[in-house]
């Protein structure tokens, strides 16, 4: 039976509704929980924010499903963990509102930030008094450090702050006449140790061409020399003594080393916590290696650990590493350039053999000819380590490499420590702040240096674009300068002993160094 006419139309006015939310259920945009789905419940259940509302009204930084892998995939989970994530993925109401300066003018703006003048030392306080003034690292290194000054003053000789590198090389000539050497740091706590050796390559930044002060200079850098070598006077049958050690062809290199075998003044607690985890190793002996972990800087990486993944198997005293022998075959050279112009024959030729010297050893015992490849060497073992870092590029950025050698590093640089956002340290993940994921300014700053040296102009500047655009990128979604980065996610770098610090002399430094070589490589291009 065919319906009556009005009953069709009846039908057609019944579907409307249902049509009308059909129309505006496809045209209505979804809210941040359809969107973020697991994340947003998340972060509202942990309350990172006090006011719900706050992470409702959040703006993504990215493509909302690039954030959604990247929560899939680092699992933050603990409020501080969920905090730091949201802060890097999206722009937060009351966080974001200053408008931040370009980050090379940033960097021009905390050089005096950083800066601290001279002053005369306090009794009863641990700092060192300074004659001259001086940069810091920032955050909690509020003193003058090491290595990491001369990757500071490289951007300070970029920015045009040479007075301020000539005022830092006068405070370390004057360590040195004080101590026979360079601290860690401008602390009486690091006294008992130095760090990597890089005082001959602070004085190639200096303008003053003075004689006098040449002479003195001089003077200052063979001293230092001297507390490198000075074990070679008491060597005895285990072959090591102080920061010598003897190889097994009688010839002489270097390890990193600390005269004091207590735990550190800075990390007390957390070193008499690891020396009871390694018993029945004596706590002298574990000490004393995590002491000499710190003067290479590297404190700590799997470079020093028997395990990579238990910080009470570190052994650095064991290791005759490469970065510090090629910065020792560095300053032997400095001093026979300087000595010979100063027109000291007998000590340009004395220094001379010894780096001749020292570059056969190397080559004899720290190039890994199977494996094409630079590396540390274990007294205990008496073979190379197995592993695999950014401090295999020292030979290439001191220069002594042969042009094999640095081909097959370049070659082993692309494929194992190169990563999105700049050089890896190692390849192993192992939780210690000097491995795998996280990037260091100075290991980048070596690495270009060293592979431009050998014509990998392609790779160097690789490493240049991606480094700087982790820093840009970190920059602007945190307004912040760090100490490291994450070079796999290009975020704010983790592990150690302590938070991630931000400031930070030597990042300021090698990336303004970086951006003054290549003018074209601007943030916002590298990003």
């Amino acid at each position: 039976m065919t319906p009556p006419p009005h009953r069709h139309r009846f039908r057609h006015l019944a579907l409307l509704p249902a049509l009308a939310l059909l129309l505006q259920a496809q045209t209505t945009p979804p809210s941040p929980a359809d969107i973020y789905g697991p994340l947003f419940a998340a972060v509202q259940e942990a309350r990172v924010f006090p006011d719900g509302k706050t992470f409702a009204d959040a703006v993504p930084r990215e493509d909302p499903q690039a954030i959604l892998a990247a929560y899939r995939r680092e699992g933050p989970r603990d409020k501080a963990a969920l905090a730091a994530f949201v802060r890097r993925h999206f722009a937060v109401r009351g966080e974001d509102t200053q408008a931040k300066p370009p980050l090379r003018a940033r960097i021009r703006e905390l050089w005096p930030v950083l800066g601290r003048a001279p002053f005369a030392a306090t009794p009863g306080s641990s700092a060192l008094g300074l004659d001259s003034g001086y940069v810091v690292p920032g955050d909690r290194f509020q003193e003058m450090y090491y290595w990491d000054s001369y990757f500071t003053m490289l951007g300070l000789k970029a920015d045009g702050q040479a007075p301020l590198v000539e005022a830092m090389i006068a405070n370390f000539v004057d360590l040195i006449e004080r101590y026979g050497h360079i601290p860690n740091g401008t602390r009486s706590y690091y006294l008992s140790r130095s760090q990597p050796p890089f005082f001959a390559l602070m004085l190639d930044l200096s303008d003053d061409r003075d004689p006098a002060l040449a002479k003195r200079r001089l003077a200052a850098l063979i001293r230092e020399h001297h507390y490198w070598m000075a074990g070679a006077t008491c060597l005895d049958a285990g072959g090591a003594c102080q920061h010598v050690v003897r190889m097994p062809d009688g010839s002489l290199l270097n390890r990193y080393w600390d005269a004091r075998d207590t735990p550190r003044d800075e990390s007390w607690r957390e070193d008499r916590e690891t020396a009871a985890k390694a018993a029945p190793r004596a706590a002298t002996i574990v000490q004393r290696d995590l002491r000499a972990a710190a003067e290479s800087g590297w404190d700590f990486s799997s470079r020093w650990l028997a395990d990579p993944m238990r910080l009470e198997t570190i052994h650095t005293t064991d290791i005759v590493p490469i970065d510090l022998n090629s910065l020792l075959w560095i300053t032997e050279n400095r001093i026979a350039t300087r000595a010979r112009a100063l027109g000291d024959t007998a000590t340009a030729d004395r220094f001379e053999g010894l780096a001749a010297r020292r570059k056969a050893a190397i080559d004899r015992y720290l190039w890994v000819a199977g494996e094409r490849r630079f590396g540390d060497w274990d007294r205990m073992t008496r073979r190379a380590t197995p592993s695999r870092s950014a401090a295999e590029l020292f030979p290439l950025f001191a220069g002594h490499a042969s042009r094999e050698q640095a081909r097959a590093v370049a070659a082993t640089t692309r494929v194992t420590l190169l990563g999105e956002g700049g050089l890896r340290t190692t390849g192993i993940r192992s939780g210690q702040q000097w491995d795998s994921p996280n990037g260091w300014a100075p290991l980048q700053w070596i690495a270009v240096e060293g592979l431009g040296r050998y014509g990998e102009q392609a790779l160097t500047r690789d490493i240049a674009r991606r480094w700087v655009a982790t820093v840009a990128r970190t920059y602007a979604e945190t307004g912040k300068l760090l100490e490291k980065y994450d070079v796999e996610e290009r975020k704010p770098g983790g592990g150690g002993e302590y938070p991630t610090q931000d400031g930070f002399g030597w990042t300021n430094g090698v990336t303004a160094a970086m951006l003054e070589r290549w003018p074209d490589l601007t943030p916002e291009k590298a990003r």
